[in-house]
């Protein structure tokens, strides 16, 4: 289930492995930017709950500059740009996306669901930052269809759909 050949290319003793992974959520070899998402919502809906927004909007911003420069160091190690198991920007995305969800079982549901679509589908301008090159794209492409995630959520509340 573990991707094999690309942990026997990493340094799994250095941090910036762990947190490129997020603790590992991306070395599973299916779907690891689902099971990215997936380990960043019990640390952001924890925050929510014992922070608010505040904390959980700060986490983000400290999450997105520790997580490029563990995404960097990711890319040199493997040699891959954008490598799969890179998924501290799905934690980023997803978080951006928790600040305007509804912490409710469906609000969360759908924040989840709004993410992922966006982050797979990469309408303009996602696409666009998801050619940048280096870690700075890995991080901005799942920031942009983080705020898009964010602003169907914020117009479903609106519209009193959620």
């Amino acid at each position: 289930m573990l991707d094999r050949e690309l942990i026997k290319k990493l340094d799994m003793k250095d941090r910036s492995v762990w947190l490129a992974t997020w603790g590992g959520c991306g070395l599973v070899k299916k779907a690891p930017g689902t099971w990215g998402t997936l380990g960043a919502l019990p640390f952001g809906l924890a925050m929510l709950h014992f922070g608010g927004w505040a904390l959980l909007l700060m986490a983000t911003v400290v999450i997105f500059w520790f997580g490029y420069d563990a995404a960097d160091k990711f890319e040199k190690m493997s040699g891959e740009h954008d490598a799969g198991a890179i998924v501290v920007d799905e934690v980023v995305g997803m978080w951006l996306t928790l600040l305007v969800a509804p912490v409710t079982i469906v609000g969360v549901v759908l924040a989840f669901a709004a993410f992922r679509f966006f982050d797979i589908v990469k309408p303009w301008p996602v696409s666009y930052f998801d050619e940048i090159p280096g870690a700075m794209g890995v991080m901005l492409d799942d920031v942009m269809a983080g705020i898009y995630a964010g602003l169907c959520l914020w117009g479903w509340q609106y519209l009193g759909i959620i």
